[in-house]
């Protein structure tokens, strides 16, 4: 049995780990730049696509975010932030991703003082207009930043419990980690967990486990953005094995930061074989250039998975989406059936159709 990358386009799909100014379409970066007077390093849409993806010429996580400058440029504008939210989830459908969770930080949209209405609903209408065009749910992570202070944190998480329901899912803690520990952004999560909202943090992408243990024990984290290096905390790894906590996990740009040498280094087939919740997602979709079915497709070969084991993988992804429970039920059940009536006919003589509770 050999997947291909059509067959794992015709999977339904999540997508949880993808921030939206690294997923803009290279040509929508060109036209707002014209029609907002923005400076680019180039107006030559081949080269300016160079200079968006981070391809081999990274070498940090430091370098990898310093592309999202150029992003950021264009996305001042109300209307800009609604058409980048828009194209997507588009671009997502296209690959029939069925539940997608949009990040971004406000605070890096308000060069030309926005107000945060302005910036928050234009994202979340985006969103939910084309999700209901491709019969896909959506909903949008709020991220403090680590190397801000800790009260920019503390207004952003007053921000996600403003939108509580209504279309904000989460918050999130991203950023550098070296330097910035989670704990210094606690009373911004403290203000999440309080108000019963789900939250999610990067960490153990360019720092070792002890930033893991910070996201989870003073921060009350749900999900782990990354937790590439978990692996070195063999007791931390098995607490969070026991207690279920999703690793949102994103090949391609953990190869791009060099917070693994290489693809063959990447844990992922060690925490899957484990036990582990976990993952696959996009993390940027322009910057890392990829996509969530060239992710799986990635992991399907580089760590010699079966389709049924795909499925698991993609079982996992709709078991930790921020939904309500049951909402998340229901799709599963749908999902489930789907992936397998495609296997089937994908590989009719071998598909292991066992039942089997994850």
């Amino acid at each position: 049995m050999r997947l291909t990358l059509p067959i794992v386009k015709r999977l339904p799909k999540t997508d949880i780990h993808c921030h939206l100014d690294g997923c803009l379409r290279p040509r929508t970066v060109l036209e707002l730049a014209t029609e907002q007077g923005v400076r680019l390093p180039t107006r030559k849409l081949p080269e300016l696509t160079r200079l968006l993806k981070a391809g081999r010429r990274t070498r940090s996580l430091g370098d990898y975010l310093r592309i999202f400058d150029l992003t950021l440029s264009v996305l001042q504008e109300r209307s800009a932030l609604y058409r980048v939210a828009y194209e997507l989830a588009e671009d997502a459908a296209a690959e029939n991703v069925r539940h997608l969770e949009v990040r971004y930080s406000p605070i890096l949209h308000r060069k030309r003082r926005l107000d945060w209405q302005d910036i928050i609903e234009p994202v979340i209408a985006g969103l939910a207009d084309a999700g209901r065009l491709h019969n896909m749910t959506t909903g949008t992570i709020i991220c403090g930043i680590r190397s801000m202070a800790p009260k920019t944190s503390l207004h952003l998480a007053e921000l996600a419990v403003a939108y509580q329901g209504r279309g904000v899912l989460a918050f999130d803690l991203a950023g550098q980690e070296k330097d910035y520990p989670a704990k210094a952004h606690r009373a911004a999560f403290q203000l999440i967990l309080k108000n019963n909202i789900n939250s999610t943090v990067h960490a153990g992408e360019a720092f070792g486990p002890a930033s893991i243990g910070q996201a989870l024990h003073y921060c009350g984290a749900h999900r782990i953005g990354h937790g590439t290096r978990l692996r070195e905390d063999k007791d931390l790894m098995r607490y969070v094995n026991d207690h279920r906590i999703p690793l949102e996990v994103c090949l391609s740009s953990n190869v791009q930061t060099r917070t693994v040498r290489s693809l063959k280094e990447h844990p992922f087939g060690f925490y899957f074989n484990q036990g582990l919740r976990v993952t696959l997602n996009t993390d940027s979709r322009l910057i890392s250039d990829t996509t969530v079915s060239n992710e799986i497709l990635i992991a399907a070969r580089a760590f010699r998975l079966s389709p049924y084991e795909v499925k698991r993988i993609l079982i996992m992804g709709f078991k930790s989406a921020f939904l309500p429970y049951g909402d998340k039920a229901r799709t599963l059940r749908n999902v489930s059936l789907e992936i397998d009536r495609i296997f089937m006919e994908e590989f009719p003589e071998d598909y292991d159709r066992r039942v089997t509770s994850f």
